[in-house]
């Protein structure tokens, strides 16, 4: 009589790479602030294969406490929002700048000082972007139609979908990642790198000039900033791959600490 054997059980899934994003602030005019996350940002790291982990903008206080979870993840993806208060690098604040809240700013700029001490691969997506080349000593227009009157539109003031094309740096860590030398994008800033920063490099600018895009330039640092924002409905086809290999050198770079799938 034939021994049946036992089923094996199923191999377990791939360990997916713990993926950090910064979580937003929307502080109403009545009611408690509250924490938030675009979901396109967690859906566009859970389809390159990350596990995204929303890090809460913690009081100054409790910074600090967030290195337990930074110890944790291959990446940071820094989300987009609305402007960096301008008084904190020398400028003066004016009625077309809306500053995000001051807690959220706290936080982000212990997440920079850590990404660039640990150099943690990173992808900055719209006022992401501007933090990174902020912190790396670089600068900002505050507000393009007044600081480059000369810019195309960036922006549609009804907040209607607005897009435009951008020309990609040959011999960039970007033109690797799209393959093409020109993209259509969608667009919805009002600022822009005015000086890049230290040891970083434009990566793509638009027809009229403006920085779209950013890297550093250590070879073996994914540290990349895109104006446009590739997770979102609006985004090219071609944005999926900018977190395909976001989420691959972050694997690479990560010594091995993976979370469960």
């Amino acid at each position: 009589m034939a021994t049946r054997t036992k089923d094996k059980e199923p191999a377990p899934p791939p360990a997916r790479p713990l993926i950090a994003v910064n979580a937003d602030i929307v502080a109403p005019k009545n009611g408690a602030a509250f924490a938030k996350v675009n979901v396109g940002y967690l859906d566009a790291i859970v389809a390159a294969g990350g596990l995204p982990l929303v890090l809460p903008p913690l009081r100054k206080d409790n910074l600090a406490d967030i290195d337990a979870l930074l110890n944790q993840c291959a990446g940071i993806v820094l989300t987009g929002g609305a402007d960096m208060d301008p008084r904190r690098n020398g400028q003066p604040l004016t009625a077309v700048v809306n500053p995000m809240p001051a807690r959220r700013e706290d936080a982000d700029r212990y997440l920079l000082a850590k990404i660039f001490e640990r150099k943690i691969p990173v992808l900055g997506i719209g006022v992401g972007m501007q933090q990174l080349n902020v912190f790396a000593g670089g600068t900002l227009y505050m507000h393009l139609p007044a600081d480059n009157p000369k810019a195309l539109p960036h922006f549609d003031q009804t907040g209607a979908p607005h897009r435009h094309m951008v020309l990609i740096e040959e011999n960039t860590r970007l033109d690797d990642i799209y393959g093409t030398q020109e993209l259509r994008v969608n667009s919805a800033h009002h600022q822009a790198i005015n000086q890049m920063g230290k040891r970083m490099r434009v990566a793509a600018k638009a027809p009229d000039g403006v920085i779209e895009a950013i890297e550093s330039t250590d070879p073996n640092w994914f540290c990349v900033g895109v104006q446009w924002h590739p997770e979102a409905d609006t985004a090219s086809a071609l944005d999926v791959q900018i977190f395909d290999c976001f989420v691959q050198a972050a694997v690479r770079n990560s010594d091995g600490v993976l979370a469960a799938a």
